[in-house]
Formats: C-alpha cells, sequence, structure tokens
C-alpha cells in the first residue's frame, strides 16, 4: 500500500553527494520545516528521466520558488555517485537536490517500488511526484506504469 495524503514521510536516511564525497541526509533534514517537491523515477541516465522528467524540474526552479516551494528533490534508487554524475550531466546544481536511495529503503517505505527485473534493472521507484509540507504530503500523483504526465514540473506547478 502506497503513501497517501495526510500520512508522514517516514525517518529514512539516504545519501546525497558533497564536497567531501557521499554523505548521508535524513528525510527529517530533507522534508522537515519546509515546503518540498520531490518527484521519483525508475533510474538516472534511462531515457524518459534524461530527456523529459529531470529537465522540467531543472528548467522550472524559479517557478517553485516562486510558488513558496523551498527545494526540490529528486529521489531515485541509484547510488550517490550515480545520482551527482546525472546532475552534473543536467546541470541540476543548485536547483535540485539530487538524493540517492541505494537500498530502495524509502521507496519500499512509501510503498513505491517497482520490480524491474525484466530490464536488468532490480527494485526501482515508479514514477511519482509529491508536495510534502514539515514531513506530511499534501498532494502525491503516481504514474501509471511507462506513463508521464502527473509526475511532471509542470502538471505539479499547476497544484500548488
Amino acid at each position: 500500500m502506497s503513501i497517501k495524503v495526510g500520512e508522514r514521510i517516514p525517518s529514512v536516511t539516504l545519501m546525497h553527494m558533497t564536497d567531501k564525497g557521499p554523505a548521508p541526509v535524513t528525510t527529517d533534514e530533507l522534508f522537515g520545516k519546509k515546503k518540498v517537491v520531490v518527484f521519483a523515477l525508475p533510474g538516472a541516465f534511462t531515457p524518459t528521466c534524461s530527456a523529459r522528467h529531470l529537465p522540467g524540474y531543472v528548467e522550472r526552479a524559479a517557478d517553485f520558488t516562486k510558488k513558496g516551494v523551498d527545494s526540490i528533490v529528486c529521489l531515485s534508487v541509484n547510488d550517490a555517485f550515480v545520482m551527482n554524475a546525472w546532475g552534473k550531466d543536467q546541470n541540476a546544481a543548485g536547483k535540485i537536490h539530487m538524493i540517492a536511495d541505494g537500498n530502495g529503503d524509502l521507496t519500499k517505505k512509501v510503498g513505491l517500488e517497482m520490480d524491474a527485473s525484466k530490464f536488468g534493472m532490480g527494485v526501482r521507484s515508479q514514477r511519482y511526484a509529491a508536495i510534502i509540507e514539515d514531513m506530511v504530503v499534501k498532494n502525491i500523483e503516481v504514474e501509471e506504469p511507462g506513463a508521464f504526465k502527473v509526475s511532471s514540473a509542470e502538471h505539479v506547478l499547476g497544484l500548488l
């Protein structure tokens, strides 16, 4: 069962890249006491994720700020090295927090994992976007398999 509006994001430790290398970051640090848009996707450098999903948020980061969003988080079941390299490739620095859920801990706890084994990818995240205020889900939009619409930057901006 997946997380629903009104529920709290679980406390989990994730990873992100710092100047000193990979470092832990908790969901409390990412989502506590602020308004955050998080979008999750199956994998860095994958076609839809690289051509449309992440670029939409990079291009519209300032629009989210104007609507009162404190930060934008990109979450994927990848490691911090991959997420960092992908962020550089997509010019996301200073706009998007590239967060690695390498073991899928958060993805599983919110009930949004998918089995991508037939593609050689193992367990990954479904494609979704959520608006989180002080750890509480205010809105969540989960894509149908293979779709890309309700988790797009354009759609989420319309919800704010």
